[in-house]
């Protein structure tokens, strides 16, 4: 989500709604494998947070691989939908929101 939020700055708290929202609408298990905390971002700048953040996404998708394999593909396509969700908060998504959302699904592997 924050990734997209700062690909275009301005409605920041309907992006925020739109997140939370889009987190609702997940299964109880899904719910369940994200409550384990939110990360911490890296520090740095926009790109360094972006390198980190995919980063993270993708060490997301190797550890749900190897514990919950039935559940890969499913988080993937929460995350991606979450994304998508705050991109269209503000009724209009722009290119680069866009290319966010397409390097979350790079990082997911979609």
């Amino acid at each position: 989500m924050v990734l997209v939020s700062t690909a275009d700055p301005g409605a920041l708290d309907k992006e925020s709604y739109a997140g939370a929202k889009a987190m609702e609408n997940l299964s109880p298990e899904l719910r369940e494998v994200i409550k384990g905390g939110v990360p911490e971002l890296p520090a740095g700048s926009v790109s360094d947070v972006e390198v980190g953040v995919l980063e993270a996404l993708r060490r997301c998708v190797g550890i749900l691989a190897v514990k919950a394999p039935g559940e890969v593909s499913a988080f993937s396509a929460a995350v991606v939908a979450i994304c998508r969700e705050v991109a269209q908060a503000d009724g209009r998504v722009v290119d680069a929101e866009d290319a966010v959302v397409a390097k979350v699904e790079a990082a997911l592997a979609l």
